[in-house]
């Protein structure tokens, strides 16, 4: 007996399984699914959302003067100049990461360099500036420590780091005057 009634349990449990498993049909007003209808057409359900880009019809006579401003447009830039300037943020911040690292082994000549690859991924990048005048002035430049500091400041004028900037060049505003006093000239590397 209750062997009769666990198989009538199982029973009852596999048809109930096997009615959710079952995929509904649509109905006779039901649309069929996109994916279904897509796979009879052979066709992308992308092609439903296709965006009209032609102009309205009274286009021209709204604008009439808009196809010589293009004209002139395109005539003001010269077809030699191609610029186009490299613009990647996430190797910019992993060149200064690099160029951090060398920063702290005090190898600056290989910090700068790592520096102004920063720059030329990202050009006005606030921290490769501040950390190339830190290294100019490691490196006794202190022209162009100062010009970095000051691209910092124009950068972040109040930035986290703007205190430092300050007191760099004031630093190098005193040896310079002092340098000038003495008459000693600072070698350029």
């Amino acid at each position: 007996m209750l062997r009769l009634i666990s198989v009538l349990v199982l029973s009852i449990d596999f048809v109930g399984w096997s009615v959710a498993q079952q995929q509904p049909t649509p109905g006779k007003n039901q649309e069929p699914r996109r994916s279904e209808r897509n796979k009879e057409a052979g066709e992308s359900s992308s092609r439903d959302s296709r965006i009209d880009l032609s102009p309205p019809k009274d286009d021209a006579k709204n604008h009439p003067y808009s196809g010589a401003a293009v004209s002139d447009a395109e005539a003001e830039t010269s077809p030699d100049v191609q610029e186009f300037h490299p613009w990647d943020p996430h190797k910019a911040l992993k060149d200064i990461e690099v160029g951090d690292f060398y920063l702290k082994r005090k190898n600056y000549r290989a910090a700068l360099d790592r520096y102004r690859e920063a720059l030329i991924w990202k050009p006005n990048d606030a921290i490769a500036n501040f950390r190339m005048a830190q290294c100019f002035e490691k490196l006794n430049q202190p022209e162009e420590a100062r010009t970095h500091y000051d691209q910092y400041l124009k950068i972040l004028p109040h930035g986290p780091l703007s205190e430092e900037a300050q007191k760099g060049l004031e630093k190098l505003k005193g040896a310079a005057e002092k340098d000038q006093a003495s008459g000693k000239v600072l070698p350029k590397q």
